[in-house]
């Protein structure tokens, strides 16, 4: 442990030590270059202090240091970390002298993709395959198993949950005949690769999980299957175990399913709330922008233009009040003042106009997943997938509409506000057009998308108001921003 959590930006995350499987799992996490570093040394550490020829454990092994993935977590792609594990692979063989092979999004051939296709034979297999064997030519490093440390597979994928179910039962055949109906290589369930193990000195069998895409195949539904065929040989599972770490969506998946939860949102979950708070001012910049950059459809580019019409609405404003108590400017003293005030309330209607956008379309996608298995429960969707459609239509349209008296308002600035701040007016106006016309392009995309027998007409017919309006609010304001920049 200590080779990695001395690597300068890496952060260890946990350790995993079973005496069972004779196996340890380190978690690690940081940028780029300290990762592979730290995932080297780990390797050399490794190899210095476990001999193979002398280990033994249920879980199978091929290497002193058995497998190293690299896992995208943020800001880096599944090829991103493929070209990772290139890297520490070809440093691994090269420096270490300890054979290695790619795997998975890394690999370089179509054998060697799945790890228990990789690790067949174990250490003393491949001890006599490798050298001998054509299809068991390492990626990297010597054509020869390193005495001690066999060999290596690195690679990259998705996050992986180790889940286990311990029996009630000692019996190890059952452990196997329940994982053999499970798993995706005998026919079970896609995602899933299981083995069975015996455990406590006998006293107990294990069906050891590894699930690969618990978004495709979830916990809840693995172990609905697994306690199915533990009660087929007269079983049942004693209890369950989470080996490293476990994404929350997997675990609140499973609490969904459990607690049986209806029109259940995960914005329900308070720490979650907290992490993504709805829009208002109160909320910091950057964790907007760190939202909008989440890979998750709210907010999306509804939220965005409202935030920006927002944003466009501060310079009138700030020119407004530039302007207000200047003598020179006293002849529009009162119009700057009723300016400022249609400024400020723009701003916290676009503001709140955002969150709504987000909310709404939230409701269309709730509406979309509610069940349709009778008659009455499609009519009783099509009833709040259309009256979800039909608000998804009107905020966008409704912060179009605001967006506009921003552009508005940026040309009254331009025209009678304080000549000093005159580009202040003229970058207003620009935002305010673009927010206008992000709004609008929200609102066709849902147009086209609604169901026929949505009320449509009235959205139209703002839709095409708006737009009519745009282009000559917004050369007034760039005429005279260019007017006064020529005086």
């Amino acid at each position: 442990m200590q080779a990695i959590a001395t690597v300068p930006g890496v952060t260890l995350l946990d350790s995993e030590m079973d005496a069972d499987h004779n196996r340890s799992v380190l978690t690690f996490a940081g940028e780029p270059e300290p990762v592979m570093e730290a995932a080297v040394r780990a390797v050399k550490r490794a190899a210095e202090l476990i001999d193979l020829n002398q280990h033994r454990g249920e879980h199978p092994r091929m290497g002193a240091a058995d497998v190293v993935p690299f896992v995208p977590v943020e800001g880096v792609t599944l090829e991103d970390c493929a070209e990772l594990a290139r890297a520490v692979g070809k440093r691994i063989g090269e420096e270490l002298a300890i054979p290695v092979f790619l795997y998975e999004a890394a690999a370089t051939r179509p054998d060697r993709v799945s790890l228990a296709d990789v690790r067949r034979g174990g250490f003393e297999g491949l001890r006599e395959a490798i050298g001998a064997d054509p299809a068991k030519q390492p990626d990297f490093g010597p054509g020869r198993i390193h005495p001690t440390a066999g060999c290596t597979a690195v690679g990259a994928r998705r996050f992986l949950v180790a889940f286990n179910a311990n029996l009630n039962s000692g019996d190890v055949r059952v452990a196997k005949a329940i994982a053999a109906a499970i798993r995706e290589q005998s026919g079970g369930l896609k995602h899933v690769r299981a083995l069975g193990f015996s455990i406590e000195g006998g006293r107990r069998a294990q069906v050891s999980m590894n699930l690969v895409n618990t978004e495709a195949t979830p916990i809840h539904r693995v172990l609905a299957l697994v306690r199915a065929e533990a009660a087929r040989h007269g079983a049942a599972i004693a209890g369950c175990e989470v080996v490293g770490l476990v994404p929350e969506f997997a675990l609140l998946d499973a609490a969904e399913h459990a607690l049986q939860l209806e029109n259940f949102r995960r914005d329900q979950v308070l720490e979650l709330r907290l992490r993504r708070p709805p829009l208002t001012e109160a909320v910091p910049i950057a964790t907007f922008l760190d939202q909008v950059a989440e890979p998750t459809p709210t907010p999306g580019g509804g939220t965005v233009a409202a935030f920006v019409g927002a944003l466009a609405a501060t310079l009138p404003a700030m020119v407004a009040g530039l302007t207000i108590g200047r003598k020179k400017y006293a002849g529009s003293e009162e119009a700057m003042r009723e300016t400022r005030r249609r400024a400020q309330a723009l701003r916290l209607r676009l503001l709140g106009l955002a969150r709504r956008d987000s909310e709404a379309f939230e409701a269309v996608l709730r509406a979309r997943r509610l069940p349709q298995a009778t008659p009455a429960e499609a009519e009783a969707r099509g009833r709040a997938l259309a009256a979800a459609e039909l608000e998804a239509m009107r905020v966008p349209l409704e912060s179009a509409g605001a967006c506009l008296e921003v552009l508005e308002l940026a040309g009254e600035a331009a025209a009678r506000g304080n000549a000093s701040a005159i580009t202040d007016a003229g970058v207003a106006g620009l935002l305010a057009r673009a927010a206008a016309e992000g709004a609008l392009l929200n609102v066709q995309i849902n147009l086209k998308s609604a169901a026929p027998s949505a009320d449509k007409n009235e959205v139209e017919m703002g839709l095409q108001r708006i737009q009519a309006a745009l282009g000559p609010a917004a050369r007034r304001c760039l005429d005279a921003v260019h007017a006064a920049l020529s005086a």
